[in-house]
C-alpha cells in the first residue's frame, strides 16, 4: 500500500469522524424538532452552526411557534438572528398576541424588534394597559405646577392609562412625549382657570380638557384614561410677584430721585459759581469808578459839589444797608465816607 493512499484513507477516516461528532452534537436537537412536529434539516442545523448561528435558539423558537398554530420559516428565524435581532422575543411576542387575538405578523415584530423595541413588552402593554406616573418622579420634579388666573399656584399629580398601539410601535413617540403633553394640558388648563377654587371643586376638568386635546397622536400609545391623583394648594404667586414689582418700582424711583438730586446739587453748585463770577465781574467794574471821576474831574465833566452829592448819595445807601442788615456793597472806590454838604 502506497504512502498516497495510507493518506487518502486517513482523510476519510478523518471525515467520517467529523461527521460522526457533527451528528452525535446536533442529533438530539433535530430528533426534538423532528418530534415536535417543527421538523429542521440536519443540514439546515449544521448550515446555521457553520454561520455562527446558535441552532438551539432558532430550533426552539420554531417549536414554539409551531406549538402555537404559528408556523415560521426557520429562515426568516436565522436572517432575523443575523440582523442582531432577538429571535427568542419575537418568537413569544408572536405567541402572545396570537393568543390575545392581536393581529401581529412576523415581518412587522422584527422591525419593531430591530427598531429597539421590546415587541413582548408591546404585546403585553396591549393586553394589560400601563399606568404612567405624571410627571416621573425618577427624572423630573415629583408635581406639575401651574398657576391660576387669581395668581394661586397649584401643584398636581396624574396617572396616564396608555395601552400599547401596535401599529404606531415604528416611529411613534414615547412614554416621555406622552408625560410632556398631559403636564402641558394639565398647565394650560389650570392657567385659564378664573381661580384656583374652580380647579379644586371640579378636578376631573383637567381629566377632560386632556383628553380632548388628543395627546396620543403620533405616538405608540392610545391614552386610555387620565386620573388626578393629588392636587395641593401651593402660594400665591401672584402676590408674589407683584410685591417684586413694587420693590422694583421702588428702587426705579429711588434712583430716579437721587439722579434728580444729583442733577439739582450740581446746577446749584453752578449757580454759586456764576454768582461769584458776577461779584467779581461787579468788583472789577467798581474799581473803574474812581478812575472815571478822576478822568472827569481833570476834563471838567465833574464839578465838586457833583461829587460831594455823589458822596451823600453814597453815604446814604450805605447807611440804609446797614439798617437793613444787608451786606454793605462797594462804594464805587471813592475813599471813606462821604457827610453832608461841605460846610
Amino acid at each position: 500500500m502506497t504512502f498516497e493512499v495510507i493518506i487518502f484513507y486517513l482523510l476519510i477516516g478523518l471525515a467520517g469522524l467529523s461527521l460522526f461528532f457533527v451528528f452525535v452534537k446536533f442529533f438530539g436537537l433535530w430528533f426534538r424538532a423532528l418530534l415536535s412536529g417543527a421538523s429542521v434539516s440536519l443540514a439546515r442545523i449544521v448550515g446555521m452552526w457553520l454561520r455562527k448561528v446558535n441552532p438551539a435558539i432558532i430550533v426552539d423558537s420554531r417549536i414554539m411557534l409551531v406549538k402555537a398554530g404559528i408556523p415560521i420559516d426557520p429562515e426568516l428565524l436565522e436572517t432575523h438572528h443575523l440582523a442582531q435581532g432577538n429571535v427568542r422575543r419575537v418568537s413569544q411576542a408572536l405567541v402572545a398576541a396570537n393568543k390575545a387575538n392581536i393581529p401581529l405578523d412576523f415581518q412587522r415584530a422584527a422591525a419593531i424588534d430591530l427598531a429597539g423595541r421590546d415587541v413582548l413588552e408591546a404585546v403585553k402593554t396591549s393586553v394589560n394597559p400601563k399606568v404612567i406616573d405624571c410627571p416621573d418622579p425618577e427624572k423630573t420634579r415629583a408635581s406639575i405646577e401651574a398657576v391660576a388666573k387669581d395668581g394661586i399656584q397649584l401643584r398636581v399629580k396624574a396617572r396616564v392609562t396608555v395601552r400599547a398601539n401596535i401599529e404606531r410601535l415604528v416611529g411613534g413617540a414615547t412614554e416621555e412625549t406622552i408625560i410632556a403633553r398631559v403636564g402641558e394640558g394639565i398647565v394650560t388648563t389650570i392657567g385659564s382657570s378664573e381661580t384656583y377654587k374652580v380647579v379644586l371643586e371640579n378636578p376631573d376638568l383637567i381629566s377632560r380638557r386632556v383628553l380632548e386635546k388628543g395627546l396620543d397622536a403620533g405616538t405608540a400609545f392610545e391614552i386610555l384614561s387620565i386620573d388626578i391623583a393629588d392636587i395641593d394648594v401651593s402660594e400665591n404667586v401672584g402676590a408674589k410677584l407683584q410685591a417684586d414689582q413694587a420693590e422694583a418700582d421702588k428702587r426705579r424711583f429711588q434712583a430716579q430721585a437721587e439722579q434728580r438730586r444729583a442733577i439739582a446739587e450740581a446746577q446749584e453748585q453752578e449757580m454759586r459759581a456764576q454768582v461769584q463770577e458776577n461779584r467779581a465781574k461787579v468788583v472789577l467794574a467798581e474799581a473803574e469808578i474812581p478812575k472815571a471821576i478822576a478822568q472827569a474831574f481833570r476834563e471838567g465833566n465833574l464839578g465838586i459839589m457833583d461829587y460831594y452829592r455823589l458822596r451823600n448819595i453814597q453815604a446814604d445807601t450805605q447807611m440804609r444797608n446797614t439798617i437793613g442788615g444787608e451786606e454793605p456793597t462797594g462804594s464805587g472806590g471813592t475813599g471813606g465816607t462821604g457827610g453832608g454838604n461841605p460846610q
